[in-house]
């Protein structure tokens, strides 16, 4: 069993007494004993608890991660037919409405991810203790790994600053713009990155890398070039991440958390999860929903054949690029190298994404195979750093050479020698940057914001309206409790 950190949910409630008198009557007394909400925080295990809570919504961002390659032209929804999670479909037409069960689910994950971490910065002056700020600097990273997640399906949202929402909010607190949330983020991740330890005292908590590299990446969304390569630089220089030499190692067990790991989502399979409350899972279940339908043979075990890579994305690898065989699984090639077979599901295209599709597992692992994937999201890879550290110096005409140099080092693992190293300068060396971006990351959920940040969605992907799609629109039932408070992203 891999060692991280067990996301649970911290659960405060009132205890109180209730005795029966000698004439049998029920009487009142004072409560024994009682801690609630707002007399917690009163030691650094009630910090700790509170702090591995806000962790917890980290595993439901799998639906991030799917859509973000569904939503873009990487992939196709997929699964048994037409109607099966018709939201995923909807999404992957974009013919998506306010009426939108997973959209509503990133809405309402993330947002409790928000009010988790709040709980813990409404609450930090309370009690002191030794390594606190290492515990806040934490809390802040999250509010901004959510908030980056929320700003970037929705637009501006509401800010309530270090305090949680509570019911009735949603009539009064305004949204705010997309840079008022930029900048709340930034200025998490600017202490966070200035608290935060190098090397995390438990697998899977953040570091001052993890918060240099999402700064960067807010930095690039917003277009600042110049903070974003100042800071994707610091993180580079501190020399804490390298690239593997063995590109495949990265996606499998053995790889986790590993010297490319910026950040990495943990999961688990001691908890068992079923359709029912899929946020419940501690295993990643975007892996399952990956897997081919009806699977026999080595390796891989069955899913449920959603994600489905296009031919397009297929095509967009060079020869002689090892990245190829590792990002997606040819199942006509690999059923005649093995007898494997399966079932087509619904828009079958004969590829599936061979990073997050199930693995056999050992006979003793307990949960549903598929629902409780132990399998961990690598959310900030170190090349992904390098590619955005290189389209930073790059768009921000600061330094080409460097550009070259940093996604040149990418390349060179993935063909394994200098001789398809890229010597272009400005816009073409933008677009090889770009194109880089696509087959290094490619499966990981980052191509569809890649496009909207870039201008390119429109052109790259089917049903795409330009000054609608690039944000997903706010649930009907937000709009609906707002009362007038909050306005509908336009085009919906």
């Amino acid at each position: 069993m891999k060692k991280h950190i067990f996301f649970t949910i911290v659960f405060v409630a009132a205890i109180s007494t209730l005795t029966i008198s000698c004439s049998d009557e029920f009487v009142n007394r004072d409560a024994a004993y009682s801690i609630d909400s707002e007399n917690y925080f009163n030691s650094k295990s009630d910090y700790d608890n509170a702090l591995v809570a806000a962790y917890d919504l980290l595993q439901s961002s799998y639906v991030n991660v799917l859509l973000g390659e569904i939503a873009s032209d990487n992939t196709l929804a997929g699964g048994e037919s037409q109607s099966d999670v018709v939201g995923f479909q909807q999404i992957d037409d974009m013919i998506h409405t306010p009426v939108n069960s997973n959209l509503r689910d990133i809405w309402n994950w993330m947002f409790a991810g928000v009010n988790r971490a709040n709980y813990i910065l409404e609450f930090k002056d309370k009690t002191e203790f030794e390594g606190k700020n290492q515990i806040i600097a934490e809390a802040r990273f999250l509010r901004a790994y959510y908030h980056f997640e929320l700003v970037k399906w929705f637009g501006g949202i509401p800010l309530k600053g270090d305090v949680r929402f509570n019911v009735g909010d949603e009539k009064t607190v305004p949204r705010s713009t997309v840079k008022e949330v930029y900048a709340s983020i930034e200025a998490d991740l600017i202490y966070a990155s200035e608290n935060l330890a190098a090397v995390p005292s438990q697998k899977g908590r953040v570091t001052k890398g993890a918060a240099l590299a999402l700064l960067g990446k807010a930095y690039l969304y917003e277009e600042n070039f110049t903070k974003a390569a100042a800071t994707f630089q610091t993180l580079i220089t501190a020399n804490n991440y390298s690239l593997v030499s063995d590109y495949n190692s990265i996606f499998e067990a053995e790889g986790e958390n590993g010297s490319e790991s910026v950040f990495e989502v943990q999961y688990t399979d001691v908890e068992g999860a079923g359709f029912t409350c899929l946020q419940c899972s501690e295993g990643n279940v975007a892996v399952g929903f990956s897997g081919p339908r009806n699977y026999t043979g080595p390796l891989f075990t069955s899913g449920f054949s959603f994600n489905i890579p296009t031919q397009k994305i297929v095509s967009a690898f060079e020869g002689g690029d090892s990245r190829k065989a590792v990002a997606i699984l040819d199942m006509s090639a690999w059923n005649t190298e093995t007898g494997a077979t399966y079932g087509e599901g619904y828009e079958n295209t004969g590829y599936f994404n061979r990073k997050y599709i199930p693995r056999k597992r050992s006979a003793t692992a307990v949960g549903d195979l598929n629902l409780t994937n132990p399998s961990n999201y690598r959310a900030i890879r170190y090349a992904d750093v390098l590619l955005m550290a290189a389209e930073a110096y790059n768009r921000g005409a600061i330094d080409d050479s460097k550009a070259r140099l940093f996604l040149n080092e990418v390349r060179r693992r993935a063909f394994g020698d200098t001789n398809h190293d890229i010597s272009a300068s400005g816009a073409a060396l933008t677009d090889f940057i770009w194109a880089e971006r696509r087959v290094e990351l490619a499966g990981e959920g980052h191509r569809f914001f890649d496009l909207v940040r870039t201008k390119k969605a429109a052109q790259e992907i089917t049903g795409f309206t330009a000054g609608k799609n690039e944000l997903f629109p706010i649930p009907i039932e937000e709009i609906q409790f707002a009362n007038g408070n909050w306005s509908q992203n336009p085009g919906y």
